[in-house]
């Protein structure tokens, strides 16, 4: 059995985490939450709680369907605990890799689950290894259970300051005690991260919204970034270590990776999507017969863009619900499976049509090609492919597995080039102002780095080294 290749030229995420406190099926809560959270990593899955003198743990490689059992489930006592879905942005598809980490450290216990990338992560290991620490693992989050167990002799809070203190890059992230849940964010704010509570008073700290939505948890408001929250028997204390920065969010979690019913940065990512595909239509005429997302990711885009230019939605392909994460490979002359297992043109539907494609965006091209080429082989006549965001040229060091710049399509070819590799009739990308203009917020609120090779928090000089020690796939 192997991964679906069509999967692999999409966009990925690194992960998304959930954490409870204060309710007896703490780890049920939890399960839930990371199924609400699956889209934001497949290949790993786990939980760990505590009962306030214990931690108990699960984790596995696979969906998080496939990790966890009612039996197992049951396994996982107490009324704390933090969850982790996983896919490899740095560090191996291993489950040596997978999250949370857990460490105890003379008579304190600390489970760490991590959202981001550490640009600083070289050096601290360096210096960590130095001093005698053994690391498990090749991922950079592991780095912060030894930072936190070299602060032995201070309290909790001034080990988490200390800790938070040292470290740069992207972070949302749980940090689990005996007694209390931590949640984090890097004063850049790169990726979200969202606090909630039940109505038996229990708290919910969680990726993005959607995840409260299902375990009917009230959505009280983000963490902010730079902001440390430690929730215990006290209540919550929220305290800033370090100095506020400039927000960097991550546009692209708009664009592609967040659920549609999340709020994110404040933002509905629904109303989001669709306003790019109403400045799509805005800033590209073209006159066509339908237009159509290929499901699921262009959807919300290619409804604004129908509404706004009067041009009809149709699907012209049909998604395959039931594809799974992985099949069994054909051989090499059935040329273009992974794609056509997943969707397939509605042939007589499109003969003889002039389409038009919204796509949220080009990444290595390789998908893309296959799909226009089905397209043609079902006979469209025209085909006209719109991006509901600029090209993607520059490498993300912050938690997104954008590949280096040289597997990168828009940094190795023209608009043009593409439009001939796609064989495409026109190819559009959506303006960067435009981008930001559908947010409706500021262009200095976000991180544009994919877009415009401006990267907020510069990556120190040893990262790329370490990224290709461990497997990164950059």
């Amino acid at each position: 059995m192997a991964l679906n290749q069509e999967a692999s030229q999409r966009p990925r995420e690194e992960c998304g985490i959930c954490g409870i406190y204060g309710h007896p099926d703490s780890a049920k809560l939890a399960y839930f939450g990371l199924y609400a959270l699956q889209h934001r990593g497949q290949e790993s899955a786990g939980i760990v709680t505590t009962d306030g003198t214990q931690p108990f743990q699960h984790k596995a490689m696979g969906l998080v369907s496939e990790v966890f059992s009612e039996d197992n489930l049951q396994t996982l006592k107490g009324d704390t605990a933090i969850g982790h879905v996983r896919y490899s942005t740095t560090g191996a598809s291993t489950l040596i890799n997978a999250q949370p980490f857990t460490a105890h450290h003379q008579d304190r216990f600390f489970a760490v689950a991590h959202n981001g990338n550490l640009v600083n992560i070289r050096q601290l290991r360096d210096e960590l290894e130095k001093n005698g620490s053994i690391f498990q693992s090749t991922m950079d989050s592991e780095v912060i259970v030894h930072l936190l167990a070299a602060s032995n002799r201070l309290t909790v809070k001034e080990a988490i300051c200390e800790t938070f203190k040292r470290i740069k890059g992207a972070y949302s992230m749980l940090v689990m005690t005996y007694d209390k849940l931590v949640a984090v964010r890097d004063p850049n704010g790169f990726r979200p991260l969202c606090l909630g509570q039940k109505a038996n008073g229990a708290y919910v700290v969680a990726s993005e919204t959607c995840a409260l939505d299902l375990i009917e948890a009230t959505y009280i408001r983000d963490v902010e970034p730079g902001e440390v929250i430690i929730i215990d028997e006290n209540g919550l204390d929220s305290f800033f270590p370090r100095k506020k920065q400039k927000p960097s969010f991550c546009i692209f979690e708009h664009v592609y990776f967040a659920r549609p019913d999340s709020d994110i940065f404040g933002l509905n990512v629904y109303s989001c999507r669709k306003r790019m595909g109403e400045i799509l239509a805005r800033e590209c005429k073209v006159d066509a017969d339908f237009v159509m997302p290929f499901p699921d990711s262009g959807n919300y885009a290619a409804i604004g863009f129908s509404q706004a230019s009067g041009i009809p939605l149709e699907m012209g392909v049909i998604r395959n619900h039931y594809v799974g994460r992985t099949f069994i490979q054909p051989s090499q002359s059935m040329r273009d499976f992974s794609v056509r297992v997943k969707l397939n043109p509605v042939r007589s539907f499109l003969k003889g049509k002039r389409v038009i494609i919204i796509e949220d965006s080009i990444i290595r091209g390789t998908t893309g090609r296959s799909r226009v080429r089905s397209l043609r082989q079902a006979g469209a006549k025209e085909v006209h492919m719109l991006i509901s965001c600029p090209p993607t040229r520059y490498a993300c060091y912050y938690g997104i597995d954008f590949p280096s710049t040289d597997q990168l399509i828009a940094a190795q070819k023209s608009i043009e080039e593409t439009r001939k590799f796609l064989n495409l009739d026109t190819l559009y990308y959506l303006s960067l102002d435009g981008l930001v203009e559908a947010t409706g917020m500021s262009a200095d609120t976000f991180c544009l780095a994919c877009f415009n090779n401006c990267y907020p928090v510069p990556p120190d000089s040893q990262f790329h080294k370490l990224a290709l020690s461990s497997g990164c796939r950059k």
